[in-house]
């Protein structure tokens, strides 16, 4: 199944969901455990129907909602096919019908409260270090390149946050090379880099923003604030 465009996901119009990363994303406010059950149970009777589902998180007072197709097509320019992990038309749909069985059990979403967390290496040598790095980080092989057409290291099981390579950046051993990826639904972005700034935070580079905004930590440490602008309508 051929995977969606973030534009198409805007127009799509799913007020209760948000794109970040490679999913669609959703949090729901539950009053306590045997809600957020009852809510899941009725979630993976809608997913039984078409052969498809989220990866679920049920935290205190909510549930936490993924939907990804794991084989979608992307074709590049040239036309060559890859199979990658992005959301298609499938999601959309069940992400539809994910919030009508909230609405049946009379949960509220919560779009601003939802997050992904992905890693950042910069280094002009992904395909020799990747491997190093799926050992570490996932102990298969496998992961590297999984679901991506590059050397991203992905863990089938999602224990851990996606680590991808910058291979434009200098292979110099100086200064930072790795950094955090925070994505964040388009309405949170200014509390969260305020509260940053807040905190003792400095904006460094905002050239990319709304997309993507530094931010350094008083020792010079940086984290990317990321936006999925054109998915957010």
């Amino acid at each position: 199944m051929d995977m969606i465009r973030s534009a198409q996901i805007a127009e799509a119009g799913l007020s209760e969901w948000r794109k970040l990363a490679q999913g669609l994303h959703a949090r729901y406010v539950v009053e306590d455990f045997a809600g957020a059950v009852r809510f899941v149970a009725a979630v993976g009777e809608a997913g039984d129907a078409v052969g498809h589902h989220p990866r679920v998180v049920i935290g205190r007072g909510h549930v936490d909602l993924e939907l990804v197709t794991p084989d979608a097509i992307y074709r590049d320019d040239d036309g060559t096919e890859y199979v990658v992990e992005w959301p298609t038309q499938q999601d959309v749909d069940l992400a539809r019908r994910i919030s009508e069985v909230a609405a049946d059990h009379g949960l509220a979403a919560d779009p601003a409260a939802v997050s992904e967390i992905e890693l950042g290496l910069d280094t002009a040598r992904s395909a020799t270090i990747a491997p190093v790095w799926a050992a570490l980080l996932t102990g298969d092989g496998d992961s590297v390149g999984r679901g991506s057409p590059g050397d991203e290291v992905r863990d089938a099981t999602v224990r851990v946050p996606n680590l991808w390579f910058d291979d434009g950046a200098s292979d110099s051993s100086e200064g930072q090379r790795f950094h955090l990826e925070v994505y964040v639904a388009a309405e949170a972005r200014e509390r969260r880099i305020a509260a940053a700034v807040a905190a003792g935070g400095t904006v460094v580079d905002d050239s990319d923003a709304p997309g993507m905004t530094v931010i350094a930590d008083q020792d010079g440490n940086r984290g990317v604030i990321c936006v999925d602008v054109a998915a957010a309508g």
